[in-house]
C-alpha cells in the first residue's frame, strides 16, 4: 500500500511544468487578444460581434470556476476521502473567481449592446419590460453581479486558505471547519449560481424565462470543471508532477463524474425543452423556435448528437475512464461541446437564423483561456498541488475503485 511519505520523491510544485504553461497561457492570451481585437476593428459591427462572442467565452470559464467551487464544497459535506489528491486543483480553479470578476468588466461596460432591457427609454414602451424594471435596470444589474462574484471569491478563498494552512499545521480541526462551511457555502453558492445564469444568460431574451435555466447552467458548470480536471493531471504527470499521487483510480472517479452530470445536463436539457413543447405557450416556445430554425436547427440537432450520445457511449466505457490521456482527450472534446452549447444559448439572440460562427469567436476563446490559464499557473505555483495536511490523505492515497 503506498504511504504517504511516497509523495516526497515526487514533485509536488509545479515547477517542472511552469515553463509550459506560462509559455503556452502568454501566446495564447497574446494571440486571442491581438486576434479579436484586430478583426473587431476591421470587420463592419465588429466590436458588437467581439461582445458577443466574449460572453459566450466569459460564460465558459465563468462554468469552469463554478463548478470548481461546488466541487470542493461537495468534497467536504459528504467528508470524501478519494478527492483529497486532487482537491487543491479545484480549489486553485475557484480562487479564479477573483479573475473572473474582473473579466466581467467588458459584459458590464458592453451592457448596452448585449441586453437591450438596458435601455431605459425604449423599455418604457415594452409592457413586459415595463414590469419587470424593477429587477432588470442597469444599476441593479450591476449591484448583482458584485455580490455573486463577492460570494463566490469569498468561499473560494476561504477553502483555499483554510486548506493551505493545514498543510503546516496539520490540525484536523481545520477540516471539521470547513465539513461545517460547506453547507451553508453551497446554499449560498446555489442562490447566488442560479440568479447569475438568469441575469448574464437568460435575460438576454427578458420575455422568455424558464424556472430550471439556472439548473441546466449549472449543469454545464459541472460538466466543464470534470472535463476540464483530467486535462490538467495529464500536463502535470507529463512533466513529472502528481504522478504518483494521482493515480488511474482517480482519473476512474473523474470518469464517472464526467459521466454523470453529463447525462444529467441531458436530462435537464430535455426536461426544460419538453415542459415548453407540452405547454405550447407562444411567449415560451419563441425562444426554441429561434434555435430550430435556419442554421441554428443544425446546431440544435450537433448538441443531442455530439454532446449527448457520443460522449453516453464513449463514457460508459469503464476502459476510456482508466486510460488518463483517453479521457483527458475526451475531456477536451466536452469542453468544445460546452463551448457550442453556450453559443447555442447566447448568438441566436443577436443573429437569429444564421450560424456567423468565424475566426473573432476563435480568437475571443483563445484570449479568456490564455488569460486564466496564466492566472491559473500563478496561483498554483506558490503551494502544493495536494492538500498535504488532510487527515485523509492517506485515504485518498491507497483509493481503490470499484
Amino acid at each position: 500500500m503506498k504511504q504517504v511519505a511516497d509523495i516526497t520523491t515526487e514533485v509536488r510544485r509545479l515547477d517542472p511544468a511552469l515553463p509550459l504553461w506560462l509559455g503556452v497561457g502568454a501566446a495564447t492570451a497574446a494571440v486571442g487578444i491581438a486576434g479579436a481585437v484586430a478583426l473587431a476593428s476591421t470587420q463592419e459591427h465588429g466590436w458588437g460581434r467581439l461582445l458577443e462572442s466574449y460572453l459566450v467565452s466569459f460564460a465558459l470559464f465563468l462554468a469552469l470556476t463554478l463548478g470548481a467551487l461546488f466541487f470542493v464544497m461537495l468534497q467536504h459535506i459528504t467528508r470524501a476521502g478519494w478527492s483529497v489528491v486532487v482537491r487543491r486543483i479545484a480549489e486553485t480553479l475557484a480562487c479564479n473567481a477573483w479573475l473572473m470578476a474582473v473579466l466581467a468588466i467588458p459584459v458590464v461596460l458592453g451592457m448596452d449592446h448585449l441586453y437591450h432591457w438596458s435601455h431605459v427609454e425604449a423599455a418604457a414602451h415594452d409592457p413586459v419590460l415595463v414590469g419587470k424594471m424593477g429587477f432588470l435596470n442597469p444599476t441593479f444589474f450591476v449591484i448583482r453581479l458584485g455580490i455573486y462574484f463577492l460570494i463566490w471569491g469569498l468561499l473560494a478563498w476561504f477553502f483555499h486558505r483554510t486548506s493551505v494552512r493545514q498543510d503546516t499545521t496539520l490540525d484536523p480541526k481545520l477540516t471539521v471547519r470547513m465539513e461545517r462551511a460547506a453547507g451553508p457555502g453551497l446554499v449560498l453558492f446555489a442562490l447566488s449560481a442560479n440568479f447569475a445564469a438568469f441575469d448574464l444568460l437568460m435575460s438576454l431574451d427578458p420575455h422568455w424565462f424558464s424556472t430550471i435555466f439556472g439548473v441546466y447552467y449549472f449543469a454545464v458548470s459541472v460538466v466543464t470543471f470534470f472535463a476540464v480536471m483530467p486535462k490538467i493531471l495529464v500536463s502535470l504527470q507529463w512533466k513529472g508532477v502528481l504522478s504518483r499521487a494521482v493515480t488511474v483510480e482517480h482519473f476512474h472517479d473523474l470518469g464517472k463524474l464526467l459521466f454523470a452530470f453529463n447525462v444529467f445536463w441531458a436530462y435537464i436539457a430535455f426536461s426544460q425543452y419538453m415542459l415548453i413543447w407540452y405547454g405550447n405557450i407562444p411567449e415560451e416556445t419563441q425562444w426554441y423556435l429561434k434555435r430550430q430554425t435556419g442554421d441554428w436547427a443544425w446546431v440544435s440537432l450537433a448538441l443531442l448528437v455530439f454532446h449527448f450520445i457520443i460522449p453516453f457511449l464513449v463514457l460508459v466505457s469503464r476502459a476510456v475512464k482508466r486510460r488518463p490521456r483517453l479521457l483527458a482527450f475526451t475531456g477536451s472534446y466536452m469542453v468544445v461541446m460546452c463551448w457550442l452549447d453556450l453559443y447555442w444559448l447566447v448568438i441566436p439572440e443577436f443573429s437569429p437564423g444564421s450560424v456567423r460562427f468565424g475566426l473573432i469567436d476563435v480568437f475571443c476563446f483563445l484570449g479568456v483561456a490564455g488569460v486564466y490559464t496564466l492566472a491559473l499557473t500563478f496561483r498554483l505555483k506558490r503551494h502544493s498541488l495536494i492538500a498535504e495536511g488532510d487527515p485523509r490523505l492517506q485515504e485518498s492515497m491507497a483509493f481503490h475503485t470499484a
